[in-house]
């Protein structure tokens, strides 16, 4: 079946008559009655149906106008958006749990050192709407926990982040240089909104359960670190936080949780089979910076 086959007989399915829809077409009808005839025979239905004075639809072409016509116009849109592409500056759509991480700023960073006219874009987003918008085409990069990806989003590690948590500057944890994890136990512990981060609080519940208590929530939500902030500095809770957190505001410290030492893992997220230039770009910008800081080597060493 060829596109030009579809075009035909949606114009003669407007016309029903061979002669004005092979006007329209610019081709002779005998040329337009044996493009119909071989459709129909592709199909093995009869889409029209012929009398000497008449043309006019079967239920069967009934149907097959309706997605015809939808396929053409997402022929046509498809043609549009490639044409708006080449005429346009490149961009790169990319996905950041919170602005204030600090992995993604560097990895753009080295990127837009590489291609300076490359547009960026950053979308503020919760990993299962960046995994949607990957799969849908709204994003062209993410970045988060891999753990829950679908099969259709392709992920490569590239930080082992070491945990934290954000208390008062006045808090009693915040005299110590670092926090046994069987100390929260007694803490209120904040956690972000289950739908926007799961895998973020999955991995902190699974990090006090494996020291033996499971932790008391506070009862609320955050949808970002800056927006605990007011929490936190009034002791009401305590947040964990990966040490990519950007400097946390005055008045709040963080610590990192030992006992054990834990480190939160961040992926690259991509679309499976996406080998777009500047996708490839990042990937390989993020792979480079984690070798040049260290980022997955065992803690307490960095690389040369």
């Amino acid at each position: 079946m060829e596109l030009r086959q579809l075009r035909h007989f949606v114009t003669l399915a407007e016309e029903l008559h061979f002669g004005r829809a092979a006007a329209r077409e610019h081709i002779v009808q005998s040329a337009l009655s044996q493009q119909l005839q071989r459709l129909e025979r592709e199909l093995g239905v009869l889409l029209l149906e012929r009398t000497t004075h008449q043309v006019r639809l079967s239920a069967a072409g009934t149907a097959f106008l309706i997605e015809a016509r939808q396929i053409l116009a997402h022929v046509d849109r498809a043609a549009v958006a490639a044409q708006r592409a080449a005429r346009s500056t490149p961009s790169l759509r990319v996905g950041i749990v919170d602005a204030s991480y600090d992995s993604m700023p560097l990895i753009l960073h080295e990127v837009q050192q590489q291609y300076p006219d490359l547009e960026i874009h950053q979308v503020e987003a919760g990993v299962p709407e960046q995994f949607q918008r990957l799969v849908d085409g709204r994003l062209d990069v993410g970045l988060g926990r891999a753990s829950l990806a679908p099969p259709t989003v392709a992920s490569e590690l590239f930080r082992l982040d070491p945990l934290g948590v954000l208390v008062a500057d006045g808090h009693r944890l915040a005299v110590q240089s670092d926090v046994p994890v069987a100390t929260l136990a007694a803490e209120p512990l904040l956690l972000a909104e289950d739908e926007r981060a799961p895998e973020f609080n999955q991995f902190v519940i699974e990090l006090c359960r494996s020291v033996g208590f499971i932790p008391t929530l506070y009862r609320g939500t955050v949808e970002s670190i800056r927006a605990s902030v007011d929490l936190v500095a009034e002791q009401r809770c305590v947040l964990c936080a990966p040490s990519s957190c950007a400097s946390p505001p005055t008045g709040i410290v963080w610590r990192p949780l030992v006992a054990p030492p834990s480190r939160y893992p961040w992926s690259v997220l991509w679309r499976a089979g996406d080998t777009s230039e500047h996708v490839r770009a990042l990937v390989r910008c993020a792979r480079a910076l984690s070798r040049r800081l260290g980022w997955l080597e065992p803690q307490g060493q960095v690389a040369t």
